[in-house]
């Protein structure tokens, strides 16, 4: 059967990916298949939480099944600042901060690439930082993307009690698996207060 409506997520580069060929095929599939397509592009920090997380939103709506989607309009991003504080545990047990040896590789690669005009480099934060860089499913390896500064020691990876907040997780979120397969499912996830604010734009276009 086909929904009533869907909402889907990817990275924002879907948009331009093969000069833009490849989200045509998406969109004209889904109007094939008698969908009227919606779609815009949030960053997480626009709904509250302190993460630069730029992504595509796909709405779409059965056209035999919803006449009024026309009706439909996406969230108005928040204009309240965040501020990356607002995550951070008051007390990380001390096996989060970066060894001698892993953040001098860092700072070394960051150096050897800059000079090659590459781009790889660690993002640092502190506790005033407005937002952090994007959580990915790879930070369990060392977590180089977001690191927060520690006054008179090495920065250390955010716990994953952090990496749920930073995806709009409540505090009360149950963590039950490892570290290594939190961070992994919490850079796979999605920001939970972009999903909600569109969800809720959704049904209200469903109800009307």
């Amino acid at each position: 059967k086909k929904p009533h409506a869907f909402l889907l997520e990817n990275v924002k580069n879907l948009l331009g990916h093969d000069k833009g060929r490849t989200f045509s095929i998406i969109k004209n599939t889904l109007e094939e298949l008698n969908y009227t397509v919606y779609y815009n592009i949030f960053a997480a920090k626009d709904f509250g939480v302190p993460q630069n997380r730029e992504r595509i939103y796909i709405v779409g709506f059965n056209k035999e099944k919803v006449r009024n989607h026309e009706h439909f309009t996406f969230p108005t991003p928040l204009k309240t600042k965040t501020r990356v504080g607002d995550i951070l545990e008051k007390s990380v047990d001390n096996k989060y901060t970066l060894s001698d040896a892993l953040w001098n590789g860092h700072q070394r690669r960051k150096l050897v690439n800059a000079a090659a005009g590459k781009g790889f480099g660690y993002g640092l934060f502190n506790e005033n930082s407005p937002y952090t860089n994007t959580i990915s499913a790879r930070y369990y390896k060392d977590g180089s993307e977001i690191l927060i500064e520690q006054k008179g020691s090495n920065p250390r990876k955010i716990t994953p009690r952090e990496a749920s907040r930073l995806q709009g997780f409540p505090s009360d979120f149950i963590i039950p698996v490892s570290d290594t397969q939190a961070y992994k499912q919490f850079g796979n996830s999605v920001a939970v207060p972009v999903i909600n604010a569109i969800a809720e734009k959704i049904i209200s276009t469903l109800d009307s």
